[in-house]
Protein backbone atom coordinates (compact mmCIF):
# COMPACT_ATOMS: atom_id res chain seq x y z
CA UNK A 1 0.00 0.00 0.00
CA UNK A 2 1.74 3.17 -1.10
CA UNK A 3 1.07 6.40 1.31
CA UNK A 4 1.23 10.05 0.27
CA UNK A 5 2.27 12.48 3.33
CA UNK A 6 1.58 16.12 2.28
CA UNK A 7 2.27 19.38 4.70
CA UNK A 8 3.41 22.72 4.15
CA UNK A 9 0.17 23.85 3.57
CA UNK A 10 -1.35 27.40 5.13
CA UNK A 11 -2.64 30.83 5.36
CA UNK A 12 -0.39 33.25 3.13
CA UNK A 13 -1.10 36.95 1.94
CA UNK A 14 -0.93 37.56 -1.93
CA UNK A 15 3.03 38.06 -3.17
CA UNK A 16 4.14 35.67 -0.55
CA UNK A 17 5.87 32.05 -0.68
CA UNK A 18 5.06 28.55 0.44
CA UNK A 19 6.86 25.43 0.06
CA UNK A 20 4.60 21.90 0.23
CA UNK A 21 6.33 18.86 0.89
CA UNK A 22 4.90 15.24 0.18
CA UNK A 23 6.73 11.83 1.25
CA UNK A 24 5.65 8.42 -0.43
CA UNK A 25 5.73 5.34 1.83
CA UNK A 26 4.99 1.72 0.45
CA UNK A 27 5.57 -0.47 -2.47
CA UNK A 28 6.76 1.86 -5.40
CA UNK A 29 7.53 -0.46 -8.47
CA UNK A 30 9.24 0.75 -11.38
CA UNK A 31 8.93 4.21 -13.01
CA UNK A 32 7.08 7.13 -11.03
CA UNK A 33 6.33 10.40 -11.70
CA UNK A 34 5.24 12.52 -8.37
CA UNK A 35 3.72 16.11 -8.56
CA UNK A 36 0.56 18.20 -7.69
CA UNK A 37 -2.67 18.78 -8.40
CA UNK A 38 -5.18 21.32 -6.81
CA UNK A 39 -8.84 21.51 -6.85
CA UNK A 40 -10.73 25.29 -5.78
CA UNK A 41 -14.22 25.56 -4.64
CA UNK A 42 -16.32 24.39 -7.52
CA UNK A 43 -13.80 23.84 -10.03
CA UNK A 44 -12.56 20.64 -11.27
CA UNK A 45 -9.10 19.40 -10.32
CA UNK A 46 -6.19 20.56 -12.28
CA UNK A 47 -2.51 19.76 -12.48
CA UNK A 48 0.29 22.05 -11.20
CA UNK A 49 3.36 20.60 -12.23
CA UNK A 50 4.39 16.94 -12.50
CA UNK A 51 8.37 15.46 -12.68
CA UNK A 52 9.44 12.05 -13.26
CA UNK A 53 11.54 9.82 -11.96
CA UNK A 54 14.36 10.86 -14.41
CA UNK A 55 13.33 14.81 -13.32
CA UNK A 56 11.98 16.02 -16.20
CA UNK A 57 9.54 18.79 -15.44
CA UNK A 58 6.06 19.90 -16.69
CA UNK A 59 4.23 22.62 -15.50
CA UNK A 60 0.53 24.06 -15.99
CA UNK A 61 0.65 27.12 -17.81
CA UNK A 62 -0.90 29.13 -14.61
CA UNK A 63 1.73 28.28 -12.57
CA UNK A 64 5.15 28.83 -15.00
CA UNK A 65 7.62 30.75 -14.00
CA UNK A 66 5.95 30.90 -10.31
CA UNK A 67 6.11 27.43 -9.04
CA UNK A 68 9.01 24.94 -9.42
CA UNK A 69 8.83 21.13 -8.62
CA UNK A 70 11.96 19.20 -7.06
CA UNK A 71 11.74 15.87 -6.01
CA UNK A 72 14.56 13.57 -3.92
CA UNK A 73 14.64 10.24 -5.25
CA UNK A 74 16.48 9.16 -2.30
CA UNK A 75 13.54 9.92 0.31
CA UNK A 76 10.51 9.43 -2.19
CA UNK A 77 10.03 13.00 -1.65
CA UNK A 78 8.61 15.59 -4.07
CA UNK A 79 8.75 19.30 -3.33
CA UNK A 80 6.60 22.42 -4.79
CA UNK A 81 7.98 25.59 -4.04
CA UNK A 82 5.19 28.56 -4.73
CA UNK A 83 6.30 32.23 -4.87
CA UNK A 84 4.40 35.12 -6.34
CA UNK A 85 1.18 33.76 -5.05
CA UNK A 86 -2.24 35.15 -6.09
CA UNK A 87 -5.95 34.86 -4.33
CA UNK A 88 -6.24 32.26 -7.16
CA UNK A 89 -4.02 29.58 -6.31
CA UNK A 90 -6.42 29.14 -3.06
CA UNK A 91 -6.95 25.51 -3.12
CA UNK A 92 -6.92 22.01 -1.87
CA UNK A 93 -3.64 20.77 -3.16
CA UNK A 94 -2.72 17.00 -4.13
CA UNK A 95 0.39 15.05 -3.89
CA UNK A 96 0.23 12.37 -6.42
CA UNK A 97 2.08 9.56 -7.75
CA UNK A 98 1.84 7.74 -11.44
CA UNK A 99 3.24 7.51 -14.97
CA UNK A 100 4.20 9.55 -17.13
CA UNK A 101 3.69 13.85 -17.08
CA UNK A 102 0.44 13.38 -15.22
CA UNK A 103 -1.25 15.37 -17.40
CA UNK A 104 -5.04 14.34 -16.57
CA UNK A 105 -5.61 12.46 -13.27
CA UNK A 106 -6.26 9.18 -15.52
CA UNK A 107 -2.46 8.68 -14.72
CA UNK A 108 -2.55 9.21 -11.33
CA UNK A 109 -2.52 6.23 -9.34
CA UNK A 110 -2.59 7.46 -5.86
CA UNK A 111 -3.74 10.50 -4.33
CA UNK A 112 -2.36 12.63 -1.11
CA UNK A 113 -5.37 13.67 1.47
CA UNK A 114 -4.76 17.19 0.73
CA UNK A 115 -3.74 20.10 2.13
CA UNK A 116 -4.98 23.30 2.55
CA UNK A 117 -3.31 26.30 0.80
CA UNK A 118 -5.31 29.67 1.42
CA UNK A 119 -3.79 33.03 -0.29
CA UNK A 120 -5.22 36.09 1.07
CA UNK A 121 -5.69 39.60 -0.84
Amino acid sequence: QVQLAESGGGLVQAGGSLRLSCASSGKILGRNSMGWYRQAPGKQRELVASITSGGSENYADSAKGRVTISRDNAKNTVYLQMNSLKPEDTAVYYCVLGVGVLRTPAFVDYWGQGTQVTVSS
